[in-house]
């Protein structure tokens, strides 16, 4: 068949030879070159349409899009005219990626815009979920280990996508490989300065997404890269749940969508989905490297679990040989003193997760392996208890390790100092609890995860560090500054911040219970009235809308 552009065509079907349409005389053959065969789909902007070029052998298949906007209004003729060439411009430059489709042609007929593409033979993501069901959480993290390369590449570019969501993510047919199309909303030529430095950001002539994907600095006409990796989180979040995100219920303060009461995920997914997903642009992860390093790093951690645990199933198998029971029972029962602080704390990590799947009274698998002993969880057994190091390595799937990794540092008040005027800013998941930091220059450190009970960071500089999911109990920040510093999930309980400086730090879902913050600079903060209330304050602390609060 041959099908007729002209959107005032009453009937644009024709038979497959003809040269102009018989209904409204319009020419069919698109630059002597292109026959349409069928429509594929229609926006605001334009109409797509399967066609094939008569001008290579074996006749290909590709993809005309024509500029079509639904209004008439000369502004949004020209916003149209220049989304359209922004799309056919930014396709030359990054068309060669073998997972962005191809720009063939790009011509002007008929006083209509045409921009021809490879076609590509697949489904979108969202096809995909309404007939094969939602992902779990392995084919989620697939889906970001297989997207966040080719997000990194066009950021490498200077463009930002704006429009990232299921729609717009084709599986091919031939492959199974990820193809990200529909280019209409790029903002290219990016300025580099963001939110998080000058203040100054790369501002679009009006505004491009999807509701729900598009975070909201791009509504308010600033996308950044980082905006892209919000909507590649809100799609992640469409694959696990198949809802849309305007279905979920937002906080009516902040806007922000409650989505993590409908998943059932681990909490270190959780968490790397939640910096995806930060409101506030500053506190979101900045590069697609930056999350596909965190992944791979929640990776090692799995993996290095699964070997504990099925190390200690092996342990805790009884030995016939043994001439001494009561003394290997002993032993199982008693806490490794060989492990390093770090690896205790991920055998505790893994018995609070093992604890909470025999709640649930199911098991999780990996491929064909349990990953926890029921008799182990209910009797209490740490997973590592009886698990000699060496061995608990050499069980870490495709391990090359057949002896014990030298032990984490153990930190003290010289050795971290030390550590960090050298270049180390990387502090997560360590031991610090009652360290003396006071006065500490730790600008920029990372101490997410990390035990900080009773440490002492009196005047300390920790601007823009990462305290996620700290435990600060009881620490000392007296007068320390931490302005934009991240502070998410973070227990700060019963801590001392008189006079801190906390002007745009993050303490989303912080607990501030019993947290001193009198004289503190709350300025721009995120945080809520709710947790507020639950720290002393007096007329001295600035709150979050700048402005002190007196009581007479």
């Amino acid at each position: 068949m041959s099908y007729c552009v002209n959107p005032a065509c009453p009937q644009p079907e024709n038979v497959d030879d003809a040269l102009k349409c018989k209904a409204c005389g319009s020419k069919l053959l698109l630059r002597n070159r292109y026959q349409v065969n069928q429509p594929l789909g229609k926006g605001g902007f334009g109409a797509t349409f399967l066609a094939q070029d008569i001008s290579l052998p074996g006749r290909p298949n590709c993809v005309v899009k024509q500029l079509r906007p639904s209004a008439t209004s000369a502004r949004i003729l020209e916003m149209a005219r220049e989304l359209f060439q922004r799309e056919a411009k930014t396709l030359g430059k990054i068309g060669d990626h073998p997972q962005i489709p191809r720009l063939i042609d790009y011509f002007v007929g008929g006083k209509q815009f045409y921009l021809v593409q490879e076609y590509i033979d697949g489904y979108t993501l969202k096809q995909e979920v309404k007939e094969k069901g939602i992902f779990n959480e392995a084919q989620a993290k697939k889906f970001l280990q297989e997207i966040l390369p080719l997000l990194n590449y066009i950021h490498s570019q200077e463009v930002i996508h704006r429009d990232i969501k299921p729609a717009n993510i084709l599986r091919r047919q031939i492959d199974q490989n990820l193809v990200l199309i529909d280019f209409g909303a790029v903002k290219d030529q990016v300025n580099q300065a963001t939110m998080m430095g000058t203040g100054q950001t790369a501002f679009t002539n009006f505004a491009i997404g999807t509701s729900g994907f598009a975070p909201p600095e791009q509504m308010a006409l600033r996308p950044v890269y980082a905006s892209d990796i919000y909507a590649v989180g809100m799609t992640c979040v469409y694959l696990m749940t198949g809802k849309s995100p305007n279905a979920f219920e937002s906080n009516p303060v902040t806007g922000e969508i409650l989505w993590l009461p409908h998943l059932d995920i681990s909490d270190s997914f959780t968490s790397i989905l939640q910096r995806m997903l930060e409101f506030s642009v500053q506190y979101r992860y900045q590069s697609a490297q930056d999350v596909l390093r965190a992944l791979d790093s929640e990776s090692s951690y799995g993996m290095l679990a699964d070997g504990m645990v099925m190390q200690q199933k092996s342990n805790s198998t009884p030995n016939p040989k043994s001439t001494n029971p009561t003394q290997e029972a002993t032993f199982l029962n008693e806490p490794n003193t060989a492990l390093s602080l770090p690896l205790q704390h991920q055998a505790a990590q893994i018995r609070a997760r093992n604890q909470r799947l025999a709640k649930k009274k199911r098991p999780n698998f990996v491929g064909d392996t349990e990953l926890y002993d029921q008799t182990s969880v209910t009797s209490g057994l740490s997973a590592t208890q009886g698990a000699p190091v060496t061995m608990m390595y050499d069980s870490i799937p495709n391990s090359k390790v057949s002896s014990p990794p030298p032990s984490a540092p153990k930190w003290n008040e010289n050795t971290l100092k030390t550590a960090y005027v050298k270049g180390r800013r990387d502090f997560a998941d360590c031991e610090l609890t009652g360290l003396n930091l006071q006065n500490f220059e730790g600008s920029g450190a990372n101490f997410y995860e990390s035990r900080l009970s009773n440490t002492n960071f009196q005047g300390a500089d920790l601007t823009e560090a990462n305290f996620g999911r700290a435990r600060l109990t009881n620490v000392n920040l007296r007068n320390s500054t931490l302005v934009k510093a991240y502070l998410s999930n973070a227990n700060l309980e019963g801590s001392d911040l008189r006079g801190a400086n906390l002007r745009n730090a993050c303490l989303n879902r912080s607990n501030l219970r019993g947290v001193n913050l009198c004289g503190a600079n709350l300025t721009n903060a995120i945080v809520t009235d709710e947790q507020l209330a639950m720290a002393k304050l007096n007329w001295r602390t600035i709150r979050p809308n700048g402005k002190r609060k007196w009581w007479f």
